[in-house]
């Protein structure tokens, strides 16, 4: 477990890049924290470390978005706050694309916990002052 300290927004791109650090091994990263803590925020600053140059946001009623990194690989952007049911997941191919190897960024993991595989990487975001959060990395 790793904890990094994000006292401010310019703080977002050293941070995300520990965080692209960690990723190695790792194709799903799963975002918990509260609404406003700053997932998508996170994000958008991950995805720009990864070489993302199309605007990144949060796929809140399309339930997933695709970027491409510098090297021209998928990136998978979910948010799955507004599900039902995990049934919803499966039904937009959600397992096809875990399986896919390439990178998946899930915004509320928890709502289809059921489908996730046990080898993720966790990232929880905590709100710990009025721009400031902490991030605690975990597998």
């Amino acid at each position: 477990m790793q904890t990094v300290e994000i006292p401010d927004l310019a703080a977002l791109p050293a941070a995300a890049a520990q965080v692209r650090e960690a990723l190695a091994g790792h194709s799903l990263v799963c975002f918990e924290g509260e609404m406003g803590a700053g997932k998508t925020t996170f994000i958008k600053a991950l995805c720009a470390s990864l070489g993302v140059t199309e605007e990144v946001s949060s796929p809140t009623f399309s339930l997933v978005n695709e970027y491409r990194d510098a090297r021209d690989q998928p990136i998978y952007h979910f948010d799955f706050y507004r599900l039902n049911s995990p049934q919803e997941a499966l039904d937009i191919g959600a397992l096809e694309y875990f399986d896919s190897g390439y990178l998946c960024l899930i915004e509320w993991p928890g709502r289809i916990e059921a489908l996730l595989p046990p080898d993720r990487l966790l990232l929880t975001l905590t709100v710990t002052g009025p721009s400031a959060r902490e991030l605690i990395i975990s597998n």
